[in-house]
């Protein structure tokens, strides 16, 4: 086969002759202590060749042991216990393994019971929730990939059926509670997640419309004059000829030149605005007679140009797939093409049986970016499946334009960790249907910031509207502060990722990941951890029209976690009700978090910054390493730079260490603004390399913030900052009950002289909730309900509609305080809770109490 060499992958497929065990017609390799390869077939004729999702069976050998007595096999490894009839096919009764850590046992054919999901294909035409395939993470402790089917890699780099279809080959991972284990152990044997870009951590404009290059162009200097940032700018299919008769237009390769009259000089104008760019491919129509590059296609491949019938997509095919990126795509590269949007929607059949081609559309597409060796290459597709955490990122597909597909997307992305998918991008906003509400347009911006990729995108419907100032002065006021917070993210986001790539760790995770043995980590589907130091659970439901709050529910972990932006002191090992107004957004930080944020927030904020806006969160010892290099080249060197927080009761000692590494990837010196948050008043002592300096200060007695300012720093240089107080603790966690009711009444719709009159006894209303019946007739049930929850922490929350069953979660954290609960049918939810109550049962109507002051309702209509 002529095939190029970058299409063929390095591996390392052959594992250690130390690490099989062989049978005349079974075969077990220890790939690691919790990972075991098992293989039977009839002919005694194994498969070593690479795998589409299996890359590197070649592993250092883990210490184990074996046992045999006649045909009865034992196998123990730190982690696993295999027992196995040799003298038998595999089944429930002659192949069991025991994982250790749980002592749960595993027979041949089980299925998980408690598997958590992975992700899916696509969201396109979805509204709402849709279902997950299973993923690797289960709550019994162990997951089984069956590689039995898939298809191999031959020498040349090109898939190929298997000989022996009728051969078993699976993959035990037993890693009882400790989830992250399973997923690197997954990512030994599949590959790890390559690095990306820094740009793509940006913002990015997208939109289905048929721009001209001028319009294009003048909407992105738009953003920047409306200072919001963007680093990405996709044009879709619009770019190529959609309307050539009697042809259906959604495959094309050839410029529209009445809309792009000179596509290189366009492609120019947005690198000159910073901006990266990629154009949409719909390429399953194969190559029209229309087509500028038909006749070299055609006579590259063997067939008469003359003949004027379309040459078929067939990827499966060396021959097609080479002159396919030759011919099609690498002169759009050469005139200023970064990467490729693949919009693959065409079901999942090839010339080639079991192949899929949106798995070898994304592999190839990967490989053949990747061919200079010199630029790291990305895909923008849909998951093809297992091993597609190979090819980042994923498209996610057309969405409905409403909540319920806003509520969806922080499960369906955190959930896509357990497949080790974890660069997910959506339409922010939504792609088409439903009601355009400029609320719902800033929630799902404020989703976005905290997700793998922020990416604003519509269909082609004049009324979809996805420009920040196409609404209103308040919603452009906080959808800029929340794009210009995305790009202050980039220095931690792209940490992140280099992380995620080094060590296996996805930048957005559900709960559970890092508590696997809370209870309440696998109930809060809604939230979920952004890189270890960052809880996010937004806002994904309208505000009330009488409160005009949005409401959510958040579970903090044990200890001391404080509000992102506001500062405010949350304590942990309990559930919380936040309630917010339109700039508002659910985020929190654990004590001790350090968060270095780009200090510049306009466009351009994506290199290496030379001004930092770093967050420290007070009462923890702990330590950030930050990464950079040039982001975009495929480099071996890296530059760190060490963040250190040392606590003590009365004292915090916060240094940044000299830079290491590659140091010509960042500026020379940098200033540094530090924000300490959570803490009193304190003496400041700052050095430099030893050397005392004179700095200012300024504390915030209100937000009970300590903002120290150093310029000019050489990143060669140990910075210190030293603050200390002579009282017994340098902690302040002011209690702000009452800022908090105060703004909430200044929200409620409710008569000002009935807010004057609360508002003069929130003191009493915060000792005892039932101060609040003298207001029963005033307030409204939502809002009663909003005050008697902040004051006194107990609250009800109905998960549904989450791609979940049905959970009802209760919680109490008052003594005095207590619920009545009344309940109907049958089919209960499940319902946890921190207190003993009846149950409903069947088709369920239940109905809680708030303290005899007000009532909510729940139930299965």
């Amino acid at each position: 086969m002529d095939i190029p060499h970058y299409f063929r992958p390095k591996t390392a497929p052959v594992a250690h002759p130390d690490a099989v065990i062989t049978f005349a017609t079974m075969r077990i390799t220890v790939l690691t202590e919790r990972l075991l390869r098992l293989e039977y077939a009839a002919d005694g004729q194994f498969e070593d060749r690479t795998s589409q999702v299996v890359w590197y069976r070649q592993q250092p050998v883990p210490t184990y042991r074996t046992n045999q007595d006649g045909d009865q096999f034992e196998l123990e490894t730190g982690a696993l216990v295999l027992k196995l009839d040799v003298g038998s096919e595999f089944s429930a009764e002659t192949l069991t393994i025991t994982v250790k850590a749980t002592g749960t046992e595993w027979h041949f054919g089980d299925r998980p019971t408690g598997n958590l999901l992975g992700t899916t294909r696509t969201l396109d035409q979805v509204s709402g929730a849709t279902r997950l395939e299973d993923g690797l993470i289960s709550r019994d402790g162990w997951a089984v990939i069956d590689d039995s089917a898939t298809l191999l890699f031959n020498d040349d780099g090109w898939l190929e059926l298997r000989k022996n279809n009728d051969a078993l080959d699976y993959y035990f991972i037993g890693y009882g509670f400790d989830y992250q284990a399973c997923l690197n152990d997954y990512f030994k044997i599949a590959g790890r997640v390559p690095p990306i870009p820094r740009y793509i951590l940006g913002n990015w404009w997208s939109r289905y419309w048929a721009y001209t290059a001028q319009e294009l162009l003048d909407l992105m200097d738009d953003f920047r004059d409306h200072d919001v940032p963007l680093s990405v700018c996709i044009v879709d299919m619009d770019w190529h000829l959609t309307a050539v008769a009697p042809y259906n237009g959604w495959t094309g390769y050839t410029w529209n030149r009445d809309l792009f009259p000179d596509p290189p000089a366009f492609l120019a104008a947005l690198h000159e605005r910073g901006l990266r760019t990629a154009l949409n491919l719909h390429p399953a129509l194969g190559v029209r007679p229309y087509e500028a590059m038909y006749t070299q296609m055609a006579e590259r491949l063997g067939l008469d140009p003359a003949t004027g019938e379309t040459i078929a997509f067939d990827l499966a095919d060396p021959q097609f797939a080479r002159a396919y990126f030759e011919l099609l795509h690498h002169p759009q590269e050469a005139h200023g093409v970064d990467f490729w949007w693949i919009d693959w929607q065409q079901g999942e059949l090839s010339g080639l049986p079991g192949l899929d081609p949106l798995w070898w559309l994304n592999h190839l597409h990967y490989y053949d970016l990747a061919r200079n060796g010199a630029t790291r290459p990305f895909v923008f597709s849909r998951w093809g499946g297992l091993g597609n955490h190979r090819y980042p990122i994923g498209f996610s597909g057309d969405t409905w334009v409403n909540w319920e597909s806003l509520a969806f997307q922080p499960y369906f992305t955190a959930t896509a960790a357990n497949v080790g998918y974890g660069w997910w991008s959506h339409d922010i906003g939504g792609h088409m249907f439903g009601v355009e509400d400029p609320e719902l347009y800033a929630r799902w911006v404020q989703f976005g910031v905290f997700s793998p990729i922020l990416r604003l995108h519509s269909t082609n419907n004049p009324f979809h509207e996805r420009r920040p100032w196409g609404f209103d002065a308040e919603t452009l006021r906080v959808t800029r502060h929340a794009l210009q917070l995305r790009h202050q993210l980039i220095p931690y986001l792209y940490t992140l990722a280099w992380h995620y790539h080094r060590s296996g760790v996805a930048p957005l995770r559900p709960m559970y990941h890092d508590y696997p043995t809370a209870e309440q980590a696998y109930h809060c589907p809604w939230q979920y951890t952004f890189g270890e130091q960052i809880i996010a659970a937004p806002f994904i439901e309208p505000a009330a029209p009488d409160t005009r709050l949005t409401r959510q529910v958040v579970w903090l972990p044990a200890g001391d976690w404080y509000h992102f932006e506001s500062g405010e002191y949350y304590n942990g090992g309990r559930w919380h009700v936040v309630y917010g107004k339109l700039g508002d957004m659910p985020v929190f930080a654990r004590a001790g978090a350090i968060l270095p944020l780009n200090a510049a927030t306009g466009w351009g904020s994506v290199d290496n910054p030379d001004a930092f806006e770093i967050r420290v969160y007070a009462g923890a010892d702990s330590q950030f390493t930050l990464v950079e290099d040039d982001g975009v080249h495929v480099i071996d060197t890296i530059c760190t730079t060490q963040m250190v927080q040392n606590w003590q009761d009365n004292e915090l000692t916060f240094t940044i260490g000299a830079a290491t590494g590659d140091t010509n990837q960042i500026p020379a010196q940098r200033d540094y603004i530090i924000r300490f948050f959570g803490l009193s008043e304190a003496d400041v002592h700052v050095t430099v390399d030893g050397m005392p300096l004179a700095v200012g200060s300024d504390y915030d007695p209100v937000c009970e913030q300590l903002t120290v300012a150093v310029y000019e720093v050489s990143v060669s240089a140990e910075l210190v900052i030293h603050l200390q107080t002579h009282w017994s603790t340098l902690l302040s966690h002011r209690n702000r009950f009452a800022e908090r009711a105060w703004a909430m009444l200044d929200t409620f719709h409710l008569p000002s002289f009935t807010k004057l009159a609360i508002s003069t006894r929130l003191d009493e209303i915060s000792a005892d909730a039932h101060v609040l019946a003298g207001y029963k007739t005033a307030l409204t049930p939502s809002q009663m309900r909003a005050l008697v929850e902040v004051t006194h922490g107990i609250g009800v929350h109905h998960v549904q509609n989450m791609g979940t069953p049905d959970l009802v979660i209760l919680w109490n954290s008052a003594e005095d305080q207590q619920f009545t609960i009344q309940s109907a049918a049958q089919d209960s939810p499940r319902i946890v809770q921190l207190f003993e109550a009846d149950k409903p049962q069947g088709d369920w109507q239940l109905t809680v109490n708030y303290c005899g002051l007000t009532t909510v309702t729940l139930g299965s209509t």
